[in-house]
């Protein structure tokens, strides 16, 4: 089972993500769109019972059918602070993901890989300690600047750091609707990863992986006894 250590605080928790991040993979395309599986993954919260659900939901990238869904609930480990998220929520996730039999293939998170303030996103995080292709979903940009993309399906704009570097893109997924944010986690091209999401989105703005893993992680939360 992939585990991850939970930081004793902020210091040791930043100091973690400026080591992995070193060992982030951003010159290999990933796998094909539309082809093979594809999971995502997706965390629900109960603060007054302080525990965290988490749902990976596979999808045969061709048909957007489901192949196998699995969640994991536990109690959250690590407090809220803006740019550690994947504290809190990669311990539940890599537990879900475990728990599958088939895939994953690429993983894609509700929230940001290089978009991110430190530049190690949950995306990112994931990748690296599972070795496994992973991009950012995200559905708010978070500190970044960019244009608005064209208002037709496919148009994008880049996402820009402060020195100007494109760590994502604003990527319109229906036409005339709000833009997600994509950006790079692991083993996979901005390119390719906008490619997956388009291929994920077909009739809602929002990824089929991100919808399905999102009704499935809050149904876990409810159940949770």
């Amino acid at each position: 089972m992939t585990s991850v250590k939970t930081p004793a605080d902020e210091a040791e928790a930043r100091a973690t993500q400026d080591e992995l991040r070193h060992h982030v993979v951003l010159d290999e395309s990933g796998p094909p769109p539309g082809r093979g599986l594809v999971t995502g993954v997706d965390v629900a919260y109960d603060d007054t019972r302080d525990l965290v659900a988490a749902a990976a939901v596979v999808l045969d990238a061709a048909t957007l059918e489901v192949v196998e869904e699995a969640t994991a609930v536990g109690h959250v480990s690590f407090p809220y602070v803006p740019g550690l998220l994947a504290f809190r929520e990669l311990p539940t996730v890599l537990a879900a993901l475990d728990a599958l039999t088939a895939g994953p293939g690429l993983v894609v998170c509700d929230g940001y890989g290089l978009a991110h303030p430190r530049g190690f996103g949950l995306a990112c995080h994931l990748g690296v300690v599972t070795g496994l292709p992973s991009i950012g979903v995200a559905k708010n940009p978070f500190t970044f600047t960019h244009d608005e993309p064209g208002s037709r399906r496919g148009d994008a704009s880049a996402l820009l750091a402060a020195d100007g570097t494109e760590v994502g893109r604003a990527l319109r997924t229906q036409d005339a609707t709000k833009p997600v944010f994509v950006s790079v986690g692991h083993k996979v091209s901005l390119d390719n990863a906008c490619a997956h999401v388009l291929a994920l989105s077909p009739r809602f703005r929002i990824p089929e992986t991100t919808r399905r893993a999102d009704s499935l992680c809050r149904r876990a939360l409810r159940e949770a006894s």
